[in-house]
């Protein structure tokens, strides 16, 4: 494998967000949309941040600041026409600016590709105290501006973004973070509880880390990276073959395996605990990088906000979904005719940024908005979650089926159902061939990809429900309480909760006779599994996330695996589906299925099958509990 190195400008609020602000039109417009600089910041320690200012044309009356802040790179020059995502926003009049942080590109300093922030040390410069000095050299520099500022960004510009409510300054008026991480070990980007997103944390740190002038791309030996992931081995051959001690992201995971202050110092969101600024926290309920940080930073302005300026948007959208063109589906999945992007930016997205920095329009009426799925229609919700939804839980039977009726006893049938689970053979998360993660834009929508391809695997476990009879509208946190035994000393189990079209849900939209036209979809959604939620645990840290414990061989345990938060229909006539597993690979690293100390630095010869088991019964009732609206 070789590096790809990706010169010019990347501008993105991340790869999948369109936000195509430093293409070439192919028809020049008549007249500059925006007036471009480019100035060099001073931060408090002497760093100069590099800074683009694109200014309205046209400007006649001081406008507000618009402030992004990215290690993706910044236009070159202003873009000739309006970039899709920032249409909205720009009818009102802003000026926008976009800063690399820095370490990136011809920004000075070090990048540090972390959220590490110490209110405590007057001395520290972090994200937090270079947007402070942005936004006091900006409100005082850039001319024709009305002194008030609002920050957006989504991912990694999103984190930045919200980084600034830890001490915000005093023009800082309104931000929306969107899909920011919080917490790398706990739940976002890097693990899933301590389990290693493998494929996108080797992928991603070599990007942002291999050359500060570039983002740079890993070049596969082959084009199916599950093979290329199964024949490194174990994970202690990624610096001996490849990344040679050269990435620090990637040395600093590995010498924290658990849950220490490394890790806890890094989940900057722990030291949040009030809305500072109105926060418009965006999320989408099928992103496959940082689905838990928005719904975090939402909760924890929410222990102290008296003035109700703490807000979230979720809907059924992959990593920034929300600021592409239109938004009319998810890959196979139609939204009912909504263009769902351009209705938040036009109908949510635009007027929180004018209530609050224009001071036209009105404050949201709402705490919660979410476009659901299933019954494809918007909401709004007093609170979140909604005090009306009431926990159900959905218990596995023994017989492969799920149902609403807890297990009785079982008589002479088997109150578990088993599968051997070989870290030789592993599960993968998505059809083969698994494309790299970077550019690929396949990679995006893996989360609503259809399940069949791994329901008749032998070592998948299937549940499903007979057809329900009437909607089923779950709208809150899902979880999955999971009894369940191994032979091994370690293991991991994956819960997916699936809706299950039926066989007659679609018919072919093309003459049977000459098949599908260019545009036309070649299958059906007859049948379909759609994941509405997936996770993962893994078994060494049952006890606690700070040290990892040996499971017990073959004895049943309590595995709790959050499902995160939801809103979603199933809708009359289809079927529930659970799927068990314990491998989800390569997005989520082998487990040796033997304890061993730390995973980053198990043999080859640690890596052995073991036999798992799935309890259904009245003392061991693995279930999924489903907030249910009336």
């Amino acid at each position: 494998m070789r590096l790809v190195r990706v010169t010019g400008s990347v501008l993105a609020v991340f790869f999948c967000v369109m936000q195509a602000v430093g293409q070439e039109s192919a028809k020049p417009a008549a007249d500059p949309l925006f007036q471009f600089q480019e100035v060099m910041i001073p931060m408090r320690d002497g760093v100069h941040l590099q800074t683009v200012i694109l200014t309205p044309a046209h400007a006649d009356k001081p406008l507000p600041i618009l402030f992004r802040r990215t290690p993706y790179g910044v236009p070159e020059k202003a873009p000739n026409e309006m970039p899709p995502s920032w249409k909205e926003l720009a009818e009102d009049g802003y000026i926008f600016v976009i800063q690399n942080l820095r370490g990136r590109f011809k920004s000075e300093g070090y990048f540090k590709l972390s959220s590490r922030v110490d209110l405590h040390d007057p001395k520290a410069t972090n994200e937090t105290t270079d947007a402070y000095d942005s936004i006091e050299w900006l409100v005082k520099n850039v001319g024709n501006n009305n002194g008030k500022v609002g920050m957006y960004g989504v991912s990694y510009d999103g984190l930045t973004t919200a980084l600034a409510l830890l001490n915000p300054h005093p023009a800082l008026k309104a931000i929306s973070e969107q899909a920011s991480p919080v917490d790398q070990w706990m739940n976002d980007d890097f693990h899933r509880y301590g389990a290693l997103r493998e494929s996108y944390a080797i992928e991603y740190a070599v990007m942002e880390q291999a050359d500060k002038n570039t983002n740079t791309h890993f070049e596969f030996e082959t084009y199916d990276t599950f093979d290329w992931y199964l024949n490194l081995g174990p994970l202690s051959r990624v610096n001996d073959k490849y990344l040679h001690g050269k990435i620090p992201a990637w040395n600093e995971a590995v010498e924290h395996p658990d849950y220490d202050e490394y890790w806890k110092n890094e989940a900057w969101v722990r030291q949040l605990h009030a809305s500072t600024v109105p926060n418009l926290n965006v999320a989408g309920f099928w992103d496959q990088e940082d689905p838990w940080g928005p719904w975090q930073i939402f909760r924890h302005a929410a222990e102290h906000d008296p003035s109700a300026t703490n807000f979230i948007v979720a809907g059924p959208w992959f990593h920034g979904q929300w600021q592409t063109q239109k938004g009319e589906s998810i890959g196979m999945i139609p939204f009912g005719g909504h263009e769902t992007a351009r209705e938040f930016r036009e109908k949510i997205e635009a007027p929180f940024f004018r209530y609050y920095l224009h001071g036209s329009g009105e404050k949201p009426a709402w705490q919660a908005s979410t476009f659901q799925a299933g019954s494809n229609t918007w909401h709004t919700y007093a609170s979140w979650p909604p005090k009306e939804a009431m926990l159900k839980s959905l218990y596995f039977h023994s017989d492969g089926t799920l149902s609403f009726t807890a297990p009785a006893k079982a008589g002479k049938e088997a109150s578990y159902r088993e599968y051997v689970s070989d870290p030789a053979n592993p599960v993968p998360y998505r059809t083969r061939p698994i494309s790299p993660t970077y550019p690929g834009g396949d990679w995006r929508t893996w989360e609503v990809a259809d399940q069949r391809f791994t329901e008749h695997r032998p070592d998948v476990l299937a549940y499903v429900s007979a057809p329900l009879d009437r909607d089923l509208v779950i709208t809150g946190a899902v979880s999955a309480e999971l009894f369940a035994s191994t032979s091994g000393t370690d293991s991991d189990f994956v819960v997916k909760l699936i809706d299950v079209f039926p066989e007659n849900y679609q018919k072919p939209d093309w003459d049977p006779d000459m098949g599908p036209k260019p545009g036309q979809f070649a299958q059906s959604l007859n049948g379909y599994e759609l994941p509405v939620a997936m996770e993962v645990r893994r078994g060494r840290y049952l006890q606690g996330f700070e040290t990892a414990h040996a499971l017990t061989s073959n004895q049943p345990a309590k595995w709790d695996i959050p499902l995160r938060d939801h809103d979603y229909v199933f809708l009359k006539g289809h079927r529930i589906m659970v799927q068990i597993q314990s491998t989800w690979f390569p997005v989520i690293d082998r487990n040796p299925q033997r304890f061993v100390p730390s995973i980053y630095k198990a043999l080859a010869t640690d890596f052995r099958a073991a036999t798992q088991r799935v309890y259904s019964s009245p003392e061991r009732p693995s279930h999924v509990n489903l907030p249910v609206m009336p």
